[in-house]
């Protein structure tokens, strides 16, 4: 992936240096690759885990042998690919040829596979942010001042170009994606360790040769000719995004590689929403880890090193706190509310906003060193927003209020917090706090919703030594949660989502239903007719009796016969004895015929035309004077159709999956009122939306524009394989989106999140621009 020459008026030295650290960074992937394959190796070849399916453990055998097969090769053409496209981008920045007008914008089509390995490696890229990400930003501002000019989409340096040699290379030598998908997980762990180091060693490297350190770094950019110039990129002072630009990272590279639009709505949301929140933990690293402060590890080439527990009296401070809290919030509960079914008055919340000060200030007065006052106090600027926001329903701020302690804790015992996105707590409180800001005091008072929200609290003070291992096993009951509550809040919604789900089960095994037909029929010599009637309507058939009645029913067992049945009657038929018996059974097996057609709501004329078609071409195999199928060949179809669900796979797209309120009420025989049915159109969606919306999690809000209506709508659930969706609106009207058109819609802005970020990144923002005019606060 050669870059263009740079354009930019930095002396050749410079433009030299930013290439040398290309090279170096490159050969420090390389020699860290074989320790990468070493782990994948392991974790392929561990024991499957207790209570795993024959096909799971099978997939894993499967897997490890495919991987012990290629694994060399692919660990040499990755660390060919990684040094020639050094070398490559190294050499063309060497040549510097003049800068020439910009070449006008041309478009191409890209292959499926090279849509997918971008998307996978964007999703790599993504996942391993909280590792890359401090180590990148930092060296992209570096570059940027060493070079005079913004990285390219391409640049060796990016965490997803990386990831997308890899990718490329991990399915040209032969192996799968599946199995890719398979250890993504191990592979991106220990290839963000390994980046995240080789970024310390470059930072080290570079500041032995005096470049400008990621701080230091002006923000200044030369743009190439044909964009526009501007002389400083300045910052938003809220946010800390810049207001020029568009995000960094992953999302924005991989639209750039696609050659996808980037100026829809939803893809801007999105690329805002993911940028600020790396601005903004990124500001609050800087502000820590200042020498005064002294919290390490927050930074890339800072030692992490363990962190020293609390000092003794700030420890016994905590505990006396938790111990407390109970009675403590229950009294000024009582100052705002009778009983536990009344709404708190702002009065009551006031309390607890000064309650959040007060203690941090005693328990500033009993920390030991500058950094544990100042988690205690970004932690309380952050639990002062968090009580703050009017949308969150009082009663569920009372139980926020009850997690600073907890938090606190973690905080002290892992300043990752602060930088984590991911981080178990901070992932707890957004998740919380986005399921609850869509509702009035009226509609959360009592409701399930509040009283999980109750339990989870309580069960984080029940173990306040465990650190983040509760809020990891909260937050998954928290998840399993909504995946129960959100779809069963009423009866209406909860009737849709299983017809839904039947609906998706019935598209999918006719897919898979249809290329199972066709893998079995493609040397047997069949009249097209009977492969037609086969691949467009008995598949569905097969599918829906799969639905309705169970695949070892009698009644779908028979259709699968019905199948290796008709291929028999429309071959040649030499005898006497095989002509005689085709005329015995062909009333049964046209009963069955129509009696199958009738389940997928074909009948009258078109029914009698389907039949009519297939009478024709049994009776010219009477008179055919080609081969016979062999017996052997039709007992082994009837066999295969018999175990049909054995055999099938996830590979079958339902992208033009037809869906409509008729094609529910024909599939099930179900009438479903306050349903609206959005089906798929052929509108252009980007890689990046798919992605986004397949990732939504439950529970979130929306406001959702359908014919001119705007509804305040919540994401209540999705069908198994990610094609369904459903919303709900607090009227009980149900809206039913298949993922192409909810990609759509997200990206035309048509259905909008109500908070474009998490919770806590907000909170983190307050608490940086209370800081910022009031630096002395983290320190006394």
């Amino acid at each position: 992936m050669p870059l263009s020459p740079p354009s930019s008026n930095a002396p050749a030295a410079q433009i030299q240096l930013g290439w040398q650290a290309r090279l170096r960074w490159a050969h420090g992937i390389c020699q860290g690759l074989p320790a990468v394959v070493r782990q994948i190796d392991d974790a392929l070849g561990r024991p499957a885990e207790m209570g795993c399916t024959q096909k799971q453990m099978q997939d894993q055998r499967e897997a490890w042998e495919s991987f012990q097969q290629h694994k060399v090769v692919w660990q040499q053409e990755s660390l060919k690919a990684l040094q020639l496209t050094a070398r490559q981008q190294a050499t063309t920045a060497a040549i510097a040829a003049p800068v020439k007008a910009a070449a006008p914008l041309t478009f191409e089509l890209l292959s499926d596979d090279v849509v997918e390995n971008k998307i996978q490696a964007s999703r790599m890229a993504l996942t391993m942010g909280e590792a890359t990400q401090p180590g990148f930003d930092a060296m992209r501002l570096r570059i940027q001042a060493l070079e005079g000019r913004e990285m390219s989409a391409q640049d060796i340096f990016r965490v997803d170009a990386v990831c997308l040699l890899l990718v490329e290379q991990w399915l040209l030598c032969g192996l799968e994606r599946k199995h890719l998908q398979r250890v993504s997980e191990v592979l991106q762990a220990a290839l963000g360790e390994l980046m995240a180091s080789e970024y310390a060693v470059l930072h080290k490297m570079l500041d032995a040769k005096g470049v400008a350190s990621a701080q230091d770094a002006p923000l200044k950019v030369r743009r190439t000719e044909g964009e526009t110039t501007t002389s400083s990129m300045p910052l938003d002072t809220r946010s800390g995004m810049s207001t020029t630009g568009a995000g960094y990272g992953p999302l924005a590279s991989m639209q750039d590689q696609a050659g996808m639009a980037t100026n829809a709505v939803g893809a801007n949301v999105l690329s805002r929403a993911r940028h600020r929140a790396q601005e903004a933990v990124g500001q609050l690293r800087r502000l820590l880890s200042q020498p005064a402060i002294g919290i390490q590890g927050l930074l890339p080439g800072m030692p992490a090193g363990p962190v020293a527990p609390a000092s003794a009296a700030l420890e016994q401070a905590l505990r006396e706190q938790q111990q407390a809290a109970v009675t403590q919030y229950q009294y000024v509960a009582t100052q705002g509310l009778a009983n536990d079914g009344q709404d708190y008055g702002p009065a009551a919340i006031g309390q607890l906003v000064d309650l959040v000060r007060e203690r941090s200030a005693q328990w500033k007065q009993k920390a030991s060193t500058s950094g544990e006052k100042a988690t205690i106090e970004v932690v309380a600027l952050m639990f002062q927003s968090i009580l703050s926001e009017d949308r969150i329903p009082p009663s569920i701020r009372v139980w926020f209020a009850r997690l600073q302690v907890p938090v606190l804790r973690v905080a002290l015992a892992e300043p990752a917090f602060f930088s984590n996105l991911n981080h178990p707590a901070r992932k707890l409180i957004d998740r919380m706090g986005s399921c609850v800001m869509g509702f009035d005091v009226s509609s959360i008072s009592g409701s399930a919703l509040e009283v999980e929200i109750r339990r989870v609290v309580q069960v984080i003070e029940q173990y306040p030594e465990t650190g983040q291992k509760v809020f990891v096993l909260v937050l998954k009951e928290f998840e399993e949660f909504l995946a129960r509550h959100l779809p069963q809040q009423n009866q209406s919604t909860a009737k849709i989502a299983s017809v839904a789900q039947q609906v998706e089960q019935k598209e999918t095994l006719a897919v898979q239903y249809t290329i199972e037909l066709r893998n079995m029929l493609t040397d047997i010599p069949v009249r097209e007719e009977v492969r037609e009637f086969l691949f467009k309507r008995w598949a569905d058939v097969l599918a829906m009796a799969t639905v309705r009645y169970g695949a070892k029913d009698p009644r779908a067992m028979r259709f699968k016969q019905a199948a290796s049945e008709l291929v028999w009657s429309a071959s040649a038929k030499p005898s006497r004895q095989e002509r005689a018996r085709v005329i015995q059974g062909l009333p049964l097996l046209l009963q069955t015929l129509r009696e199958g057609l009738l389940l997928v709501n074909v009948a009258g004329d078109e029914q009698s035309a389907q039949i009519k078609k297939l009478t024709d071409t049994l009776a010219e195999a009477f008179v055919s004077k080609t081969a016979a199928i062999p017996a052997e060949r039709i007992d082994a179809m009837a066999k295969r159709l018999a175990e049909l669900e054995h055999f099938i796979s996830d590979d079958g797209r339902m992208d033009d999956m037809s869906l409509s309120p008729e094609n529910i009420e024909m599939i099930l025989g179900v009438d479903i009122a306050d349903l609206h049915v959005v089906a798929n159109t052929d509108a252009p969606v980007d890689p990046a939306m798919l992605e986004w919306a397949q990732s939504l999690e439950a529970g979130r809000w929306f406001t959702l524009d359908h014919n001119g209506s705007r509804t305040q709508v919540q994401y209540a659930w999705r069908s198994r394989r990610k094609q369904l969706h459903l919303f709900a609106a607090l009227d009980g009207q149900c809206y039913l989106l298949q993922l192409q058109r909810m990609s759509a819609y997200l990206q035309a802005g048509l259905l909008a999140v109500h908070d474009e970020e998490a919770l806590t990144v907000r909170a983190t923002r307050d608490a940086i621009q209370k800081i910022q005019a009031n630096p002395e606060r983290l320190r006394s």
